[in-house]
């Protein structure tokens, strides 16, 4: 079996910041944080910047699309 998957071997490897000790001591992370961490499967918690309103953009567009499917699923019901 022939795969043509190519990952880095510096990101394959890198570990998870949130297993770093230096971390987490319970505080609390701001939405660029952790929307970083999501976009980056957990290794890197800046990747977005100190700009706080990328976090609240995509936390907005998360919760419209919420909203519109919540919506939608009542206006258009089978009855």
């Amino acid at each position: 079996m022939k795969t043509d998957l190519n990952i880095a071997l510096s990101y394959a490897g890198a570990p998870a910041a949130v297993f770093n000790p230096d971390f987490n001591d319970f505080a609390r992370i701001t939405a660029n944080q952790a929307w970083s961490l999501f976009f980056t499967a957990g290794r890197v918690d800046g990747a977005l910047g100190n700009n706080s309103e990328q976090g609240r953009f995509f936390n907005y567009i998360l919760f419209g699309i919420v909203l519109a499917v919540a919506l939608s699923s009542l206006i258009f019901r089978a009855i």
